[in-house]
């Protein structure tokens, strides 16, 4: 599940292992069938469900996955979905946003506040952590699609707030309220993201050494391996390309 200041824009960088396909492919399916259920089945009428569907052509999900995923939609009805945001902080006190979407929710809090409390962080209320980020419209496109220059201008053109573009990607970053109407206008040039949506972006990152970085790296992933949570969050520094290499060896 990609993302700006989260765990998950890692693992974009170094890969994903295949034992974790399915667990990607699950989260993948939750998000389709919320959304299918919470709107159009027609993902063209429905910016969630398309955003879900572009992130699981992205994870080469079969299409076969993502069509039950839409029908699970109307054939469970009884089977509803809560998204839940928990905040706190990890080791070394980084702060971490954590949305989950989840049929339990004493199940997923539990399970939550011990992987906190089993790394030396610590599970709070709603605003311990939050404040130090903001909430925005991110759209990451494939680098191979469209040169630095062209997205520039298209970004501009569509309203953004930034484009920045490294080895992999091109990032565009939006306001929380335009972040529809400027996917909207990408999608008229570029039809395919390798990621799309309103994530929380940190105001202040921390950097910290190799050593602490792996820790709370290894504390990120223990998180968003857990079944119910979609997306991780932290205001961890991780541009440092040498230190990164250090830390995911």
């Amino acid at each position: 599940m990609a993302g700006h200041s989260h765990w998950a824009g890692i693992k974009h960088k170094k890969g994903r292992a295949d034992k974790q396909r399915s667990k990607i492919f699950s989260k993948l399916s939750k998000e389709i069938t919320v959304a299918a259920k919470l709107g159009s089945k027609d993902f063209k009428m429905n910016p969630r469900l398309r955003s879900a569907i572009q992130a699981a052509r992205t994870a080469n999900m079969p299409k076969e996955n993502i069509e039950r995923a839409i029908n699970k939609s109307e054939m469970d009805k009884d089977l509803n979905y809560d998204n839940i945001v928990y905040e706190g902080f990890g080791p070394e006190k980084i702060a971490v946003i954590v949305e989950a979407l989840t049929d339990n929710k004493n199940r997923t809090a539990s399970n939550i506040r011990t992987i906190f409390q089993k790394n030396g962080g610590s599970l709070g209320s709603s605003g311990v952590a939050s404040h130090q980020f903001k909430q925005v419209g991110i759209i990451r496109i494939d680098k191979n699609k469209i040169s630095d220059n062209d997205i520039l201008e298209l970004a501009i053109n569509a309203g953004a707030e930034d484009c920045s573009s490294n080895s992999l990607i091109h990032e565009i970053i939006t306001l929380k309220e335009n972040f529809y109407k400027v996917k909207v206008e990408i999608e008229k040039k570029i039809q395919e993201f390798s990621s799309s949506g309103i994530e929380w972006l940190p105001t202040n990152k921390v950097l910290l050494d190799a050593e602490k970085t792996k820790s709370v790296l290894n504390f990120l992933e223990l998180l968003e391996d857990d079944d119910d949570v979609q997306y991780v969050y932290a205001n961890l520094d991780v541009n440092n390309n040498s230190l990164l290499e250090d830390a995911t060896t």
